[in-house]
C-alpha cells in the first residue's frame, strides 16, 4: 500500500471521539483529512475545530461543515467515519457505502445482526438489513479476518471492548463453566456521555453511581458477540476519561491458574495493543493510550479479571483507527503509537 493516500472524511466530528479521530488522520501517513462534518442545525458548524477543541489547534484547525449533500461529499471520498449518534449512522451509511466508500460505523447500528435487536434495545426499525449483514463487527484483535475484507465495519462499543477482549480468550478455549454467567462490573468516565452538557454528565453533579441496571444496551452486544450470556452493570464515575471493567467467572473443573495464563499469553502475545499485566489493571496507565490493559487472578475455581482501557481511544476512535489499519493492510500500530 506505499504511496497511496485516501481521501477521509468524518461526520460527527466535532464530539470527542471526533475531534481524536482527526488527529489521527492528521498523523497518519496515507490518509488525507477532507471534510470535517456535523448536522446542519448543530450549534458547531462554521467554527473551527481548533475553537471547539483547544488541544489541536495548530494541528486541526479546519472548520467543520454542515452535512447539507451527503451524497456529494460521499463522491470525493475513500474513506468515511461516523461518529453519530445510532439513527443518524443508520441513515448516512447507506448513502457513503453506495458511492463505494469504506465505513467505520462507531454508533451501535449496525453491531448486532440479531432479528428484533434494534427494536428492543435502540428503540427503531432496522431498514438495511441488507447492510446489516454485510457489516464486520470492529474487535480487532479478534475479527481482523473480516475486517480486511468488510465495506462496512461496525466499531464496537467501549464497554463491549473492555469485557470481550477480557473474556474471549477463556471462552474460546473452554476454560469457563459458563453455567454460572460472568458478572461484569464497569466504571466509565464521564465523556462517555459525551460531550453536550446536561446535569447526567455534569462533573460537579457526577457521583459514582450504577445506572441502566439490567436494561444497558451493550449487555446484549457484549452476550451476543461472547456467544453465552452475562451480567452486566455499567457505573459512572467522577472522572473524564477511561473505562476499568472487573469481571468474575466461574472455571471450569480442574483448570488451573498456569491454563488461564498460557490461554491469555496465546491470545495477545502478537497483538501490540493488548498488555497483559500482572496483578490488576490500572485506569491510569490506559488514559490517553490505545492499549488494553488485563489483568487477572485465580483463587479456587473463580476467576477476578480487570480490563482498562481508554473509552474515547481503544473504546472508539482508536479501535476505529486499528480497523482502518486492518482493513487497508497497514501497520497495526499506525497513527496510533510513535
Amino acid at each position: 500500500m506505499d504511496g497511496i493516500t485516501l481521501s477521509t472524511v468524518i461526520i460527527g466530528a466535532s464530539g470527542y471521539t471526533g475531534a481524536e479521530l482527526a488527529l489521527m488522520v492528521k498523523r497518519h501517513p496515507h490518509l488525507s483529512l477532507d471534510g470535517l462534518y456535523v448536522s446542519a442545525g448543530s450549534q458547531d458548524a462554521g467554527k473551527a475545530m481548533s475553537a471547539l477543541h483547544g488541544t489541536l489547534l495548530g494541528q486541526v484547525d479546519a472548520p467543520v461543515l454542515p452535512l447539507t449533500d451527503p451524497a456529494a461529499v460521499a463522491a470525493d471520498a475513500d474513506v468515511v467515519f461516523l461518529a453519530t449518534v445510532h439513527e443518524v449512522s443508520h441513515d448516512l451509511a447507506p448513502i457513503f457505502l453506495a458511492a463505494n466508500c469504506v465505513v467505520f460505523d462507531l454508533s451501535g447500528a449496525y453491531r448486532v445482526q440479531r432479528g428484533g435487536f434494534y427494536d428492543e434495545f435502540y428503540g427503531f426499525k432496522h431498514q438495511h438489513q441488507d447492510w446489516l449483514a454485510q457489516a464486520a463487527y470492529g474487535l480487532a484483535e479478534w475479527n481482523s479476518d473480516a475486517i480486511a475484507k468488510a465495506q462496512l465495519i461496525a466499531v464496537p462499543g467501549c464497554y463491549p471492548t473492555a469485557s470481550q477482549l477480557a473474556l474471549k480468550p477463556l471462552i474460546e478455549g473452554g476454560l469457563l463453566d459458563l453455567a454460572q454467567w460472568p458478572v461484569i462490573n464497569a466504571v466509565s468516565g464521564v465523556s462517555g456521555a459525551g460531550r453536550k452538557a446536561s446535569m447526567t454528565n455534569s462533573f460537579c453533579e457526577v457521583s459514582l453511581h450504577p445506572y441502566g441496571v439490567f436494561t444497558h444496551r451493550h449487555q446484549p452486544e457484549i452476550a451476543e458477540h461472547l456467544v453465552t450470556e452475562v451480567i452486566f452493570t455499567p457505573h459512572l464515575g467522577n472522572f473524564k476519561r477511561g473505562i476499568l471493567a472487573t469481571i468474575t467467572a466461574k472455571l471450569a473443573h480442574n483448570v488451573t491458574l498456569e491454563q488461564v495464563n498460557a490461554v491469555m499469553a496465546d491470545a495477545y502475545q502478537m497483538q501490540p495493543l493488548v498488555r497483559l499485566v500482572e496483578g490488576m489493571a490500572k485506569l491510569q496507565n490506559v488514559q490517553q493510550t490505545p492499549f488494553c490493559d488485563i489483568g487477572w487472578q485465580v483463587k479456587g475455581q473463580h476467576i477476578i479479571l480487570s480490563s482498562a482501557i481508554d473509552n474515547l481511544l481503544k473504546g472508539a476512535s482508536s479501535q476505529a483507527m486499528q480497523c482502518l489499519n486492518i482493513r487497508f493492510g497497514f501497520a497495526m500500530t499506525t497513527a496510533l503509537l510513535g
